[in-house]
């Protein structure tokens, strides 16, 4: 089976209309399907799963949409444009990085992320594709991890290419700025982290803070090596995400509400495809009028519970302790 990416041009169109989406709360669920469907779905096997920022929030990593959602509060994200355009833009974001990573850095995987690495050491899910940037799903033992739109773990120059660990960065942050993190402590308290790893600071919090550059150019500007809003992902990941669909019986969407086209757009390939899909997600979907009843699986649930009761229905070991240690795993 071979699916195709539509052409860049017509798949940015959408996606740059759907930055901001969001689905209306109370629109009905088309709910198709039984957990006993999803149960022979997924216990056929060679299933690609793509999750969402729902697969997080009980583990205190905040999403964009859901109902507490930071755009429903007014959150506006960093913009790709702003970051590499603006030294000021920069600062700010590093700034207020500097002390919202700590807290992203500090989550552990939930029974969710653990339930997915369970169903891939039995053999049945082929790969993950997640649009998290928070490494939660390497740290639960999941092997085979597509970050579709990169890792907070990770920073980037964009002058000479070298990737570096953010705690390394971090570390050489914190010295340029002695005092920082103990004199924002208080106001972070207070305030929620957002998605993007950083935190609302007031401005005056923010005087003095010093940036430092690539260690190993000297000179470059570093960035988190995450697709911000207006970056496109790379092209190269999406044809591997594609590709690695194609081989797939049949796509689980987790905790999505696929509003962007990102996500969005594999559910669509699979559609096209005639493979199977199946979303489990508390709300509506972008996807839920795309779903074929009687093929596919649609439940408006929490994920827990469901795949609680998927892993048990399957007879497949819960996750130990040592395979689940909740440090963020290098990718």
């Amino acid at each position: 089976m071979t699916l195709q990416a539509p052409p860049a041009a017509v798949a940015r169109r959408p996606a740059a209309r759907s930055v901001t989406r969001l689905l209306p709360e109370d629109e009905p669920v088309p709910v198709t399907g039984t957990a006993a469907d999803l149960a022979a779905l997924v216990g056929a096997g060679d299933v690609l799963v793509l999750t969402g920022a729902g697969m997080s929030t009980a583990c205190g990593i905040p999403d964009y949409r859901g109902p507490r959602g930071a755009f429903r509060h007014g959150h506006v994200p960093m913009q790709y444009a702003d970051f590499v355009g603006s030294a000021e833009g920069r600062r700010r974001y590093w700034a207020r990085g500097l002390v919202g990573w700590q807290r992203v850095a500090a989550a552990r995987p939930g029974p969710a992320h653990e339930a997915v690495a369970a169903l891939e050491r039995a053999g049945l899910v082929r790969c993950v594709v997640t649009q998290n940037v928070d490494g939660l799903h390497q740290a639960a033992g999941s092997a085979v991890v597509t970050e579709l739109h990169g890792g907070l773990h990770r920073v980037v120059c964009l002058d000479c290419g070298a990737v570096l660990p953010r705690a390394q960065f971090d570390r050489r942050l914190d010295a340029a700025n002695p005092g920082f993190a103990a004199r924002t402590a208080a106001l972070v308290d207070t305030r929620q982290v957002n998605p993007d790893g950083d935190v609302e600071l007031p401005e005056e919090a923010l005087a003095g803070f010093v940036v430092v550059p690539c260690p190993v150019c000297e000179t470059g500007r570093l960035k988190p090596d995450v697709v911000f809003f207006g970056e496109t992902v790379p092209r190269e990941r999406v044809a591997r995400c594609y590709d690695a669909l194609a081989a797939s019986r049949s796509l689980l969407v987790l905790g999505s509400s696929l509003s962007v086209m990102s996500g969005y757009r594999f559910v669509r390939a699979a559609v096209r495809a005639g493979q199977p899909v199946a979303v489990v997600n508390a709300g509506p979907t972008r996807a839920d009028a795309d779903l074929v009843p009687g093929r596919d699986v649609r439940l408006d649930a929490q994920l827990e519970p469901v795949l609680g009761e998927l892993v048990a229905s399957l007879t497949l070991p819960a996750a130990s302790a040592h395979e689940s240690s909740g440090a963020l795993a290098p990718r």
